[in-house]
């Protein structure tokens, strides 16, 4: 069970989230990091009063700096400093919810100085799966997964025999806010549209990802990462309410969900409390009231970016890891209003078919393959 923690992304919604955790289970936190909210750090700086904190952003170091030169906090600046506050000693947990491919040289860092890792960054394992569950199982790192989605099916399999009965896992997606919409209908959408998700309080760039469902398609990615699985044995389906987070099937057809009110708070403290249960800073469900739970087969032809994520795990390698640069960088186009919102899966397709192949790969020819699909994708 956790006690002490270095918070990655803590201005973020998982990051505030994260903090709410720690204020009723009563965590220390001895590291904070973020990309550049001077305000917001320096406000969970003084709250919680860690040893580090950090700032991607060099010049809004800087200024941080000035604001807390009153505290005995260490302030550092860069990527380097994130990574400082990643393997910083007197933290027993890494708390990574960093957005993006950003994430994965923190979660590696982490896994070096031997801390447990509650995972909310899924580009760490999309893109650089092979080598970070190698490097954790040689450093005998564990990592605990902190997506409401993987979390459920962590949680559902805690009960699993011994022997091999897993025989699939269901994720389930919400649909976003084009559920059931036609891809003529979505040519013309705006970003503001895309951002009003219906049930979860996300970033920007997550939000889009649900709207478009790439966020599925990484979770796909992840789960066969995280739990050892062929990725045609993860099925998605759509679940509107959000309730059923997602579910298991043994060999038997028994099938066990994890439901629950969707709120982030729910899995990212089971995450810090793992193996035990606490009294929930959410409110109880009650099923009776949410009256029903409806389920629908994905739209493939319209969410095209799923089975691109699919298509690309199968293939092994870094195409994952293309996919998800070329995503990343269609997402933050689209948001900047440069491109349409059906350009997104164009665009990580169109990487996708000209990613070279990779049997095996170092951290080096991730950045590589990252720098390659966002210039090939852009």
């Amino acid at each position: 069970m956790t006690e002490n923690l270095s918070i990655l992304g803590s201005t973020g919604s998982i990051g505030k989230q994260s903090l709410d955790v720690c204020r009723k289970c009563g965590y220390g936190v001895k590291a904070l990091t973020a990309f550049s909210s001077v305000e917001e750090i320096e406000k969970q700086a003084r709250e919680f009063k860690p040893e580090k904190v950090a700032l991607v952003d060099e010049k809004a170091a800087a200024d941080l700096k000035i604001k807390l030169a009153d505290t005995d906090i260490k302030v550092l600046g860069g990527m380097d400093g994130v990574c400082e506050c990643a393997e910083i000693q007197s933290a027993d947990t890494v708390l990574n919810s960093v957005v993006g491919m950003a994430g994965l040289k923190p979660t590696l860092t982490a896994i070096y100085a031997g801390k447990k890792i509650a995972l909310a960054n899924k580009e760490t394992l999309v893109a650089g799966g092979q080598l970070v569950m190698s490097e954790a199982k040689k450093h005998g790192v564990e990592i605990l997964p902190v997506d409401s989605e993987h979390s459920a099916i962590f949680q559902c399999l805690q009960g699993k025999p011994t022997n091999k009965a897993l025989k699939k896992i269901i994720l389930t997606a919400s649909g976003g806010p084009f559920f059931g919409k036609t891809a003529d209908e979505l040519r013309d959408v705006t970003v503001e549209k895309a951002l009003k998700h219906p049930n979860w309080s996300m970033g920007a760039k997550i939000t889009i990802d649900s709207a478009t469902m790439m966020n599925k398609g990484l979770e796909l990615i992840e789960a066969v990462w995280l739990f050892s699985v062929k990725p045609d044995d993860v099925d998605i389906v759509v679940h509107r309410e959000s309730i059923v987070h997602s579910a298991v099937e043994y060999d038997d057809n028994s099938v066990i969900a994890q439901l629950g009110l969707p709120d982030m708070r729910i899995p990212i403290q089971y995450a810090l409390t793992y193996p035990e249960r606490f009294e929930s800073p959410v409110g109880e469900l009650s099923l009776s009231q949410i009256g029903k739970l409806t389920f629908f087969e994905p739209d493939y032809e319209t969410f095209r970016c799923i089975n691109l994520c699919r298509k690309a795990i199968n293939m092994g390698g870094l195409y994952p890891a293309a996919v998800n640069s070329a995503n990343e960088q269609a997402n933050l186009m689209f948001r900047q209003g440069k491109i349409g919102f059906l350009d997104i899966a164009d665009r990580v397709e169109a990487v996708l078919e000209k990613t070279p192949h990779y049997d095996n790969y170092t951290f080096e020819d991730i950045l590589e393959i990252d720098k390659f699909a966002r210039e090939i994708g852009g």
